[in-house]
């Protein structure tokens, strides 16, 4: 079977530590039986904790994609969905099938900014704002606290405010739910924390959006509970990791940037970049890495590309130097520097 250098999801290129790996095992001796209610209160506790809300404030899920799909589906029948353009794409086609009207702000070029007054001129009736922060796939911070408060005072409009990245990025609105009950944030466990692959994600939501969402306590798989409550318990594993990625992302921007690509700005674990090779997405699949093609969304020679261990950026900048050098005729001796 074909090794994969997979940096195209975004995910944590780290395993878990052997406690969670251990809690995880321990939720596989009891899949017989649904998650204890009390077991998953513990869990919102340490949510609230974490994040620094009350319970109340809490809801969880079997992932963060699944809470945006549902706030869509409870809400946009009703009012205009407005969204940035580009931005996480199954939130979008969702809202595209099902809002009463949809409308798409377009970053501005070239720094993928978001225009404040064409954001807020759409807000002239029954509105609910979702907005990626920072944005996917650009990796750019698009809101401030300026900017939600300008949206937030807007008439019966609603904002929701996916943090997917927020442990990369340090910046988030959890201060502001409390006073304002028409602000609502989706997180997950899948990016910094490292468990893509047990799907929790959580919402921090005001008191406006319980009017009409009406979650249920989630009945998370066995496995899935223990991890992440051991997760939270244990959350020094994740900054250390985070730290980790956030240097080696900036040492990948600057070797691919010698090498000619253009890459942009990034608050998150992944890295937006442009090249002018040919087909480069194939010629990385041909040679066994996969990135996320984004050019559809924002032009020909963009992909998205997730920041990976040492060892895997080191192949991938050496991989992209050998297409570059193929495509150009170009040679470069300078080699990654991992340290």
């Amino acid at each position: 079977m074909r090794r994969w250098l997979k940096l195209d999801l975004n995910e944590m290129p780290y395993s878990p530590p052997e406690n969670l790996i251990r809690a995880a095992e321990q939720g596989l001796r009891s899949l017989n039986r649904y998650a204890d209610t009390d077991a998953l209160q513990r869990l919102a506790v340490l949510l609230a904790q974490y994040t620094g809300v009350r319970r109340e404030k809490i809801v969880i899920a079997p992932g963060s994609d699944l809470l945006l799909r549902e706030i869509v589906l409870c809400f946009a029948g009703r009012r205009k969905v407005v969204m940035a353009s580009p931005t996480f794409l199954p939130t979008a086609s969702v809202a595209r099938r099902f809002a009463r009207k949809f409308v798409s702000i377009r970053l501005s070029r070239p720094e993928f900014t978001l225009a404040r007054e064409p954001l807020l001129e759409e807000l002239d009736e029954p509105s609910l704002v979702i907005l990626d922060n920072p944005n996917n796939p650009t990796g750019r911070l698009v809101l401030d606290r300026e900017l939600v408060e300008l949206i937030l005072a807007r008439p019966d409009t609603l904002l929701v405010v996916d943090e997917a990245y927020f442990e990369f990025s340090g910046l988030s609105f959890a201060g502001m739910v409390e006073a304002h009950a028409n602000l609502a944030l989706t997180r997950t466990l899948d990016k910094a924390f490292g468990l893509a692959g047990v799907r929790v994600g959580y919402m921090i939501a005001g008191e406006a959006f319980f009017d009409t969402f009406c979650p249920s306590i989630a009945f998370l798989p066995q496995p899935s509970l223990q991890a992440a409550t051991e997760a939270l318990l244990h959350p020094d594993y994740m900054w250390k990791n985070v730290q980790r990625i956030m240097e080696e992302r900036e040492k990948l921007s600057r070797e691919l940037e010698i090498l000619e690509a253009r890459v942009y700005p990034s608050s998150t674990n992944f890295l937006l970049l442009r090249s002018k090779i040919p087909d480069l997405v194939e010629e990385l699949t041909d040679r066994g890495i996969l990135v996320m093609d984004v050019s559809r969304q924002l032009g020909a020679g963009f992909i998205r590309l997730s920041v990976g261990t040492p060892d895997e950026n080191e192949e991938f900048v050496r991989i992209f130097r050998e297409i570059k050098r193929q495509a150009t005729g170009q040679e470069n001796t300078y080699e990654y520097s991992a340290g």
